[in-house]
């Protein structure tokens, strides 16, 4: 045998004996759920409440003034701490009012006056954190919501209570192609200072849905295409061990509605639907639903009247391509929007995945 040859097998042999190299084992996901104050989002919360690990109910309102109100159930209080689930409740802004925020941001003594507030709630109710859910944010009031969260932040981290933010979804620097994109880049999307809130955070909650609306042609809440071009760019300011997924738990269903506001008389119109009323419309109208294995999302439409009207349903199928992505991505987990419309067998794929 060569000297070269030998020393190829013996290279070879030496690899063989050492030790394979163990890849990072990545941790479970975070399971943040929102909830809000109404029959079937309470109904849901009992069921699962074993698969949730960070409750987030949409309770607090606060006004120009500063001044937060709003009160968490009692009931839904204590099933959480039984059951060991973290309560991190939203502090919205009234009626995503934009004129009213611009007034609240540029007055110091009120956000003072509201952050006082938060932090007493959070410090006596054994909250962990409070989650701030400020939309509409004009893009001139940029560097004063950060002030607001970046002192909010300080102020909660000194009473032992965490911090985060739900931040509409965004894809790129600009504003995009359409003057649609000039007004979400306007006041919902240029707002947001994301390397400096994501500094000021504990938890950033990516809102990765709404992708069509009432205001758009009809088409998925959250498709995976776009969903991961979101993602992509939020990496580029948050940590991924910060950012937190958002993913639509309902669907949409796109109509033709009467408005007799305007000179038209009609527009075309969406609502949410529940997992099972979306069926339901598609079934009694014989409508077929298909799976579009590109986007995620169970979709179809039918006609009524001799008009078409179109349903874009999230099911298990698409909850589980979404939580693939956040695996994929190493991200932090996901925080879905919202217990209640969801269809059973999401539960399942959670079920499953706790498994692995």
């Amino acid at each position: 045998m060569g000297g070269r040859t030998l020393c190829r097998v013996l290279a070879s042999c030496a690899a063989l004996a050492l030790p394979a190299r163990r890849v990072p084992e990545q941790r479970p996901l975070e399971r943040l759920f929102y909830y809000v104050d109404a029959e079937n989002s309470y109904n849901s919360l009992v069921k699962h409440i074993d698969q949730i690990g960070v409750l987030a109910p949409q309770v607090y309102t606060v006004d120009s003034l500063g001044i937060v109100w709003g009160s968490v159930d009692r009931r839904v209080l204590d099933l959480a701490r039984r059951h060991g689930v973290k309560v991190m409740p939203l502090v919205v802004n009234e009626g995503f009012h934009q004129p009213s925020l611009r007034r609240l941001l540029a007055d110091s003594v009120a956000r003072a006056r509201a952050t006082r507030t938060l932090v007493g709630l959070c410090r006596d109710n054994g909250f962990w954190g409070v989650q701030f859910d400020i939309e509409n944010v004009n893009l001139e009031d940029r560097d004063r919501l950060t002030a607001w969260y970046s002192a909010a932040a300080k102020a909660l981290a000194a009473a032992g209570c965490k911090i985060s933010i739900a931040v509409v979804h965004r894809p790129e620097d600009f504003a995009g192609p359409l003057g649609y994109h000039r007004f979400l880049y306007e006041s919902w999307r240029e707002g947001y200072d994301l390397a400096a809130l994501a500094k000021a955070s504990d938890l950033v909650s990516l809102m990765t849905y709404a992708q069509h609306t009432r205001r758009t042609p009809p088409g998925p809440q959250a498709g995976l295409p776009w969903m991961r071009e979101v993602v992509d760019y939020f990496l580029r300011f948050v940590p991924p061990e910060k950012l937190s997924l958002g993913i639509p738990l309902w669907g949409e269903h796109w109509f033709t509605r009467y408005d007799n506001t305007i000179p038209e008389r009609a527009r075309s119109w969406s609502e949410t639907v529940t997992w099972t009323w979306g069926v339901g419309l598609a079934e009694r109208n014989r409508g077929a639903l298909q799976w579009d294995s590109t986007q995620a999302v169970t979709w179809g439409y039918f006609e009524n009247g001799g008009t078409f009207e179109w349903l874009f349903l999230e099911d298990a199928r698409s909850f589980r391509a979404k939580l693939a992505l956040a695996r994929e991505k190493r991200l932090r987990g996901f925080s879905a929007w919202v217990l209640g419309p969801e269809g059973e067998r999401i539960w399942d794929v959670l079920r499953a995945g706790a498994r692995r």
